[in-house]
């Protein structure tokens, strides 16, 4: 099915389980993809392609095999290998966002699907495996070499003719992007406790025209210049689309307060139960009875917010410990607050979370006296004193 031309030069099609971009004119390519990676010319297509479904299910086919992979995925679509680029994901081709953004005769399209609900990961974080000459060996104490579904592949088609240095830059202001889109969505890392910056199997493909004859080509796509910034948009938008359509993740949804605590180590039934543990029977049950709600209230989340923000600069080191009791307690303070209502008890508040804050900032603390923040604002909405 052809879904889209642009700028005369790259036509969008999806075939099967497979969205390509086919060559109108010579083009440059620079990509991740395992086989036929880095700066290439003579690739006449250039293919996201869908391998596996997002949970257990694992085809039979030798993935190490870069060459017979792309073989195979190009030749039942009926493309000829070698002139082909190729990109695999778990992620359904129907939930692909296409963005084009123009200025003047500048033109950018985004090609992007994305899944991150449970391979979302920050750089830096614990690596599970280690690549050698005979393969990929496991770091996980258990020896589970899995690597968690989850990728967000991104096919950037540009319209003028840029330096191998100009489409290297274009890779990493699309990255950057890319981590943009997934810090305002609030993802969290699966093997970390900080902000998901991508997934562990993220790829890209940028390509631009390449003719022969000697003409201007764009020597910038950084964050200054006006491709960079049409990069960037269209990459942030392509993101979020694509993952409100493969995960249901939107701005909206994200508006709760389980959510972010997730990545310190909150579940809903820990966040239940921490909570619960500081109420009495009858409260408990109404709390169970409206968890829903007060989980989704926008004043709750803001709190809730405001406290993991304050976690991570005393992760990263900005705050030092030694205003960890009274930087943390105002904050729950205010988050006991936003619960009941009650704002003329903030500093009746800061003064009780003061005694039970643990006194280094670890993260069983933190949740605990989110728990206790929150049970000290629910029982005042309910049982005034």
């Amino acid at each position: 099915m052809h879904l889209a031309t642009y700028y005369n030069g790259v036509s969008i099609h999806r075939r099967d389980r497979t969205i390509f971009g086919k060559f109108l004119q010579p083009h440059l390519v620079l990509s991740t993809c395992r086989a036929a990676g880095g700066i290439r010319r003579n690739i006449d297509y250039v293919l996201n392609h869908q391998s596996c479904e997002p949970k257990n299910h694992h085809r039979n086919i030798d993935y190490r095999d870069v060459l017979d992979y792309r073989r195979m995925i190009c030749e039942n679509i009926g493309l000829a290998a070698e002139k082909c680029v190729t990109m695999g994901t778990a992620a359904n081709m129907h939930h692909a966002a296409i963005i084009h953004r123009t200025f003047l005769d500048l033109e950018v399209v985004a090609v992007v699907t994305g899944g991150v609900e449970t391979n979302g990961g920050r750089a830096g974080d614990p690596a599970s495996v280690l690549e050698s000459e005979s393969g990929f060996k496991s770091l996980d104490e258990t020896g589970s070499d899995t690597i968690k579904p989850g990728t967000i592949n991104t096919m950037l088609f540009i319209s003028q003719p840029l330096t191998e240095g100009a489409i290297t830059r274009a890779i990493m202001t699309a990255t950057e992007a890319k981590s943009a889109a997934l810090q305002e969505l609030a993802v969290n890392s699966r093997y970390s406790d900080g902000l998901a910056t991508g997934t562990g199997t993220d790829q890209i493909i940028v390509a631009a025209p390449d003719p022969d004859e000697k003409i201007y080509r764009l020597t910038g796509a950084g964050k200054h210049s006006k491709l960079g910034e049409l990069i960037g948009k269209s990459v942030i938008c392509a993101v979020k689309e694509t993952l409100a359509r493969q995960n249901s993740l939107t701005p909206s949804g994200q508006c709760s307060a389980k959510i972010h605590l997730e990545r310190f180590g909150c579940t809903s039934d820990s966040m239940k139960e921490g909570i619960c543990n500081h109420l009495n029977h009858e409260q408990t049950k109404i709390l169970m009875d409206n968890f829903h709600t007060i989980n989704r209230d926008p004043i709750v989340v803001a709190g809730v917010a405001t406290m993991a923000h304050l976690r991570d600069k005393f992760s990263w080191h900005i705050l030092p410990p030694s205003c960890w009791r009274e930087t943390m307690s105002s904050s729950g303070a205010h988050l006991a607050c936003s619960v009941g209502g009650r704002y003329e008890k903030m500093v009746d508040y800061r003064q009780q979370l003061a005694t039970t804050i643990s006194p280094q900032p670890d993260n069983q603390g933190f949740l605990a006296l989110c728990w206790s923040a929150l049970a000290r604002g629910f029982i005042d909405k309910w049982w005034r004193q």
